[in-house]
């Protein structure tokens, strides 16, 4: 399944059903742009099992306030909708598989 980036239009339809790994990130944020190679690795690995989301906060700050992110990167893992587990900083792919694969 394919990276979605969603924006606080869209957001609660892209997330609402099965477990999401939600990436809040920024162009500007040096992390941000570690993990990018880190989350298209897992969506290969994961298939249709879990969909990832991204969502610039710069651009789409109502959502980043919704879920309290004062830290990028924030990883959020939501399941049908609800926030479930969650992640601040880089981390690495075996970690962000751990924390899906505990909601599957």
């Amino acid at each position: 399944m394919a990276i979605v980036n969603a924006t606080d239009q869209n957001f609660t339809e892209e997330t609402k059903d099965g477990v999401v790994l939600v990436d809040f990130w920024a162009p500007w944020c040096g992390p941000c742009k570690m993990i990018a190679p880190v989350l298209e690795e897992l969506d290969g690995d994961l298939g249709d099992k879990a969909k990832i989301v991204k969502v610039d906060v710069d651009e789409n700050q109502e959502t980043a306030g919704k879920f309290g992110v004062m830290s990028i990167p924030t990883l959020l893992v939501l399941k049908d909708g609800e926030v479930v587990d969650k992640a601040v900083g880089f981390q690495p792919k075996e970690a962000l598989a751990e924390l899906l694969n505990k909601q599957m």
